[in-house]
């Protein structure tokens, strides 16, 4: 018993190594904590097929997925979520996505060379993942029709979430951070830095995230598609800088 006694005074005075110390003094100083997102309701069979956009008018065709429904689980995801139900997210170039709640819709693109990125979302505006539910595309438009388009085929990343204004404590404490790959997954080869209001955090799963901590006022995050070694991809639209706002609600404040 006295020998036992001894190593364990003996081991717990001992110092710790410079992994643990790093880990021990990155955990203590960040100032927002990064959780995986909860498990979502799952929306197998979507598939977004096809997309046509003539005189500044977008067509979707999909199967397996019903726009301005509220999702299964949005009360239990803690974070925004649209009354208006799922919707489509229209991402062109690095611009804020557009919310499309049917499936035929006016938008103006410019002339030129486009990124495009459209996929299903949940009504809390989470992407869904599931290989087919999505359209990436390079697409040259030319007077509101796209006149040739390809697909992407290089390994791209595009921003969706957050966006926007957030307001009152149930979309405040918990926001979710949402991106989307194409072409590409995350671990061995490719990570993604996410740097929150300049503070970096690695992201190796492709997964959404709840960040917490974020101070009232604007906030900005910007992902950067990264190799193994943590040098930036040599992609187009890499990296993506965003910024939102969170709000304190005043009759919340007033109570």
């Amino acid at each position: 018993m006295l020998l036992l006694l001894t190593a364990l005074v003996f081991t717990s005075c001992q110092p710790k190594t410079q992994t643990e110390e790093a880990s021990s003094e990155d955990q203590s100083e960040m100032m927002y904590t990064l959780s995986p997102f909860s498990n979502s309701y799952e929306f197998a069979s979507a598939d977004l097929q096809d997309m046509s956009y003539e005189d500044g008018v977008f067509n979707f065709g999909f199967t397996g997925y019903e726009l301005g429904q509220q999702t299964p689980d949005a009360d239990q995801k803690m974070c925004a979520n649209s009354d208006k139900g799922s919707h489509i997210h229209l991402i062109l170039n690095t611009q804020p996505y557009a919310a499309k709640y049917v499936s035929e819709f006016n938008y103006d693109v410019p002339n030129g060379d486009h990124y495009l990125l459209a996929f299903l979302s949940r009504s809390y505006h989470e992407s869904i993942k599931n290989g087919q539910a999505h359209i990436a595309q390079k697409v040259m438009v030319s007077d509101k029709n796209i006149t040739s388009s390809e697909e992407i085929e290089a390994p791209m990343l595009f921003y969706s979430r957050p966006k926007g204004t957030y307001v009152g404590s149930a979309n405040t404490e918990k926001v979710m951070l949402d991106f989307f790959l194409v072409n590409t997954d995350l671990g061995g080869e490719y990570k993604v830095k996410a740097m929150i209001n300049e503070e970096e955090h690695i992201i190796d799963n492709w997964q959404p995230y709840y960040i917490e901590g974020l101070p009232m006022g604007e906030n900005t995050i910007t992902l950067t598609l990264i190799d193994a070694d943590g040098n930036k991809v040599d992609t187009p639209l890499n990296p993506v800088t965003r910024k939102f706002t969170l709000q304190a609600d005043p009759m919340e404040e007033a109570q």
